[in-house]
């Protein structure tokens, strides 16, 4: 069985694995729930999707239904910059996974410098993410990135906010030259102040 770890400094274990549902964007019910049997057949009950994932989160709201909710640590992420269009987003992930909350909202792949700003902003996107967890829409709040600059980018951002999770890509590729230099400093920061890390892409062609 794969071990479970904290979660940061959220309370929750995460087996070592979890699943992400992308691989869910294009699929039928009948094939998304054969990976739901997989999921069950290995106790992984850490669940990442995106609003910008295709059909993921409809695919994923009969497991919710048919399981109950509190069988998994649900995880969404909204794409969205502006605090208007992120709040609609995050409304219409819940209604898609149809559940009254999830575990975890992600501000999904925020590493360009304007988007950064944006996102930040008064009118940004984190706005959004702060007032669905005040609401109850969620319990954490977190941050992704694709990259060669994301892991350096994750560190501004925690500065700026206290995250609980970042996502970032490390792999055998990037364990060397400035990439590796920058993760470690944030791997070195996430210890010390209690944020979740995920790691992406440990089999990859690129970045």
């Amino acid at each position: 069985m794969i071990e479970r770890a904290p979660f940061g400094r959220t309370g929750h274990h995460s087996r070592r694995t979890i699943f992400g549902a992308a691989t869910l964007s294009r699929v039928t019910q009948e094939e998304a729930d054969r990976a739901l049997e997989l999921l069950l057949q290995h106790d992984i009950d850490h669940i990442d999707v995106a609003a910008s994932y295709g059909d993921a989160e409809l695919r994923i709201a009969p497991w919710l239904a048919r399981l109950g909710r509190d069988r998994f640590f649900v995880a969404t992420k909204t794409g969205k910059r502006t605090y208007a269009e992120a709040r609609d987003e995050i409304r219409l992930s819940l209604q898609r996974i149809g559940t009254d909350h999830v575990d975890l909202i992600q501000l999904h792949n925020l590493v360009a410098e304007d988007e950064w700003e944006t996102a930040f902003g008064r009118d940004g996107a984190l706005r959004a993410a702060v007032e669905a967890r005040d609401a109850g829409l969620a319990r954490f709040i977190g941050v992704t990135g694709h990259g060669i600059t994301v892991a350096r980018q994750h560190r501004r951002s925690l500065e700026r906010f206290p995250f609980d999770s970042v996502l970032f890509p490390y792999n055998f590729t990037q364990m060397h030259g400035q990439y590796a230099a920058d993760a470690e400093a944030l791997i070195a920061l996430c210890e010390q102040r209690g944020v979740a890390m995920q790691t992406i892409k440990a089999i990859t062609l690129g970045p």
